[in-house]
């Protein structure tokens, strides 16, 4: 039975194992169980669900998850602790703990292999500092995905969902909407993590898109979307000019027959913006 939600047993379970929290893995344990119930909830896991959990700690939610799912792997970073988690899961003979960086993980492979290639549902409490390295590898390595339920940072949370206009827009806001619909489920205060981080979290959804709400040359968008919020302050024009191999000609006329302003900037766009911009300039 899942119980590491309880602060006093992560204690006696860290202290058991003589564990030292690590700054370099940005390591915050989750230790209230309603957030935790949140999250299961939110991530929609059942019996026919196979769940990779990236960062599980000592195990506190990779408990839970295997009383929902079918089958859960865990990938772990810190080799310290491996033995914290086999004493946490061992009654568990649904999951499979990985110690690697989720970066060097073939997720494809491991969907291929666990889960015969269908969509996958993704959980995680995700370090600060790598959180937008580890989303995007998930999205541009196009691995089947159901969704992604993960903890993070609440200004990163409110980034992903943010439209034009606002000075939290840019390329992580349309990067996302691009593969998922998100949607924030809860805010986390410090108090609910071992040691308590200085920041806010958020528990956010990203339910992942069959296929994308516009259509257009992939790659060619998403070098425009980079281009255009490499230096936020530029024209859009400006922006395109130095970061991309078209000329300041073809720019301009590709501006122009979008209908956009020559003055306009990156920010002010939308999705289908970015998308009718790299369509004209496929051409």
């Amino acid at each position: 039975m899942a119980y590491l939600s309880n602060p006093t047993y992560t204690k006696a379970v860290l202290e058991a194992h003589g564990f030292s929290f690590k700054k370099q893995y940005g390591q915050n344990f989750l230790i209230d169980g309603n957030i935790l119930d949140k999250i299961i909830e939110s991530a929609d896991i059942t019996k026919d669900d196979f769940v990779l959990e990236i960062g599980p700690g000592i195990g506190t939610m990779t408990q839970r998850l295997c009383e929902e799912a079918k089958e859960v792997v865990a990938v772990e970073i810190d080799k310290t602790l491996l033995p914290v988690l086999e004493d946490t899961l061992s009654t568990y003979k649904n999951v499979t703990v990985i110690n690697e960086d989720i970066l060097k993980v073939d997720i494809k492979k491991l969907a291929e292999e666990k889960n015969e290639g269908k969509p996958i549902k993704v959980v995680a409490n995700l370090p600060y500092y790598i959180t937008t390295p580890i989303i995007m590898e998930l999205f541009e390595s196009h691995v089947p995905l159901e969704s992604i339920t993960i903890m993070v940072q609440k200004e990163v949370a409110d980034r992903m969902q943010e439209g034009p206009g606002s000075k939290e827009y840019g390329a992580l806001s349309l990067a996302v909407q691009y593969y998922s619909a998100p949607e924030v489920v809860c805010v986390v205060p410090p108090s609910c993590f071992m040691p308590q981080p200085k920041v806010a979290s958020s528990v956010i959804t990203l339910r992942c898109h069959e296929k994308p709400p516009v259509e257009c040359n992939e790659k060619l968008l998403f070098q425009l979307i980079r281009a255009s919020f490499n230096q936020r302050r530029k024209t859009l024009q400006n922006g395109l000019s130095n970061g991309l191999h078209f000329s300041k000609e073809e720019i301009s006329q590709a501006i122009a027959e979008a209908g956009f302003s020559p003055t306009i900037r990156g920010e002010a766009l939308s999705l289908q913006d970015f998308a009718r911009l790299a369509d004209i300039l496929s051409r």
